[in-house]
């Protein structure tokens, strides 16, 4: 049948994306960002964020994902595969591609945060330019849209517990911006005032 194959192929793609998306991550957040001097430290951060440490997290992360890799017991018609699979495709692509933009966008700005505490570089930057333009939390977001998309494209637990992990995310990103407001005071309230958290404005907010 055509909609298996293309399904299928597909999903490999959409596999092998997201596997580079991960290694970036790690490679950049991870194993780059968390070796570049420290400023600003908040909580728990200088425990938690540790190469050693955040490596493990994050093979245990992708571990249970890996157990979790098990069809959700739902039982679609032919139309609803059709519907499932171009949404979830757009959305996940489209999720992937928000989220390496802005790591491209960050550059040196990126590294690994948590939601017991945030870690800034020394002379940290605000970046608002790019996807920042648009949400504060453009990478969040991404990874949302993405998981949303994948629950679509392959209906399996592991997306379903990705989807949920939205929470902490939204932990994380409130952790970060206090850190940013003690770090650049009426520049990030400014920024704060002219750009939303997670949905884009239609209209541009006049400065």
């Amino acid at each position: 049948m055509i909609l298996d194959v293309v399904e299928r192929w597909i999903s490999w793609i959409g596999a092998a994306v997201g596997l580079v998306t991960l290694a970036i991550a790690l490679w950049r957040g991870v194993w780059q960002g968390l070796q570049r001097p420290s400023g600003r430290t908040t909580g728990a951060a200088a425990k938690v964020l540790r190469v050693p440490l955040q490596l493990l997290f994050g093979a245990l992360w992708i571990g249970l994902c890996f157990i979790l890799w098990q069809p959700v017991p739902v039982t679609i018609t032919i139309s609803a595969r059709v519907a499932a699979l171009s949404l979830g495709a757009l959305l996940y692509f489209f999720g992937l591609v928000l989220y390496l933009w802005g790591v491209r966008t960050l550059g040196e700005m990126y590294k690994a945060s948590s939601g017991f505490g945030v870690q800034l570089n020394v002379e940290h930057r605000l970046v608002t330019h790019g996807p920042f333009a648009l949400v504060r939390h453009p990478l969040y977001l991404g990874l949302q849209v993405a998981a949303i998309g994948g629950l679509l494209l392959y209906r399996t637990w592991t997306f379903v517990f990705v989807t949920v992990n939205f929470l902490a995310l939204v932990i994380r990103a409130k952790r970060e911006e206090q850190a940013l407001a003690m770090e650049f005071g009426e520049q990030w309230d400014e920024y704060v005032r002219r750009v939303p958290a997670w949905i884009p404005r239609l209209r541009r907010k006049a400065r």
